[in-house]
């Protein structure tokens, strides 16, 4: 274990964790008024740990569908965590099965395009670092999950004070971090596109995964970019 690169995950993660926790105290607060009790909802955000698939998967409880129906309906959510593995494989492949494993129950959105920067910009994902900035992020948003659902009753309903607008603004900063580069307006305006055509046509949660597909075919038929295309931006917010 390198402690500098142990505390600098740490650090990092510190950020992430304060900018996520409202997002679990809502998660939190939601299972509780779907029904579930204090324990099962703390359990699910140890276990699952995804906020957007927890979400879905809370308001398909609440309307008690099918389990199978639950299943397939976090899947479609969580499919982008396929491509995220794909996509950080060359830059943990060091890792030994236990680690990968681990990083792999751990790859949250933020810890993806944090990583892919490093990596990119050469620093390296070592498995120090990416400890670091996961377990902050994990425990912060396990007792974020608790301080929301103790408390989500006096909340009442989320939508009523604007905390439900929470989840797509914290995907649009996620996707605004990638705006420099090559491609990335007609590869989003697909997504977009694609998604809300999905939405209309199949219906929630698959026009998730659908927009996404959209947005790999349309990636795929762009030329490639030149060498040194994809720079960093001056602020630091490529990933």
């Amino acid at each position: 274990m390198n402690r500098s690169d142990f505390r600098e995950g740490l650090r990092g993660g510190v950020i992430v964790a304060l900018s996520s926790a409202p997002f679990g105290a809502l998660f939190g607060a939601v299972a509780v008024d779907n029904g579930l009790s204090f324990l099962e909802t703390l359990l699910m955000s140890a276990t699952v740990y995804a906020g957007a698939s927890q979400l879905v998967g809370i308001e398909l409880f609440g309307q008690r569908v099918e389990p199978w129906l639950v299943v397939l309906s976090v899947f479609a959510v969580n499919f982008r965590h396929i491509l995220y593995s794909a996509a950080m494989a060359k830059y943990i492949g060091h890792y030994s099965l236990p680690q990968k494993a681990l990083a792999f129950f751990m790859l949250i959105d933020p810890a993806f395009a944090e990583g892919v920067r490093r990596g990119e910009s050469g620093q390296g994902v070592s498995f120090s670092w990416y400890i670091g900035f996961g377990v902050v992020v994990y425990l912060s948003w396990s007792v974020a999950t608790m301080l929301g659902a103790f408390f989500g009753r006096m909340i009442g309903d989320p939508a009523s004070i604007g905390i439900d607008i929470l989840l797509p603004v914290y995907f649009l900063g996620m996707v605004l971090a990638f705006r420099r580069r090559p491609g990335f307006a007609p590869i989003v305006l697909a997504s977009a596109l694609g998604s809300v055509a999905a939405y209309h046509l199949v219906g929630s949660p698959w026009h998730v995964s659908l927009g996404a597909a959209a947005g790999i075919i349309v990636a795929t038929l762009l030329p490639l970019p030149a060498p040194g295309a994809e720079a960093a931006s001056p602020e630091g917010g490529e990933a």
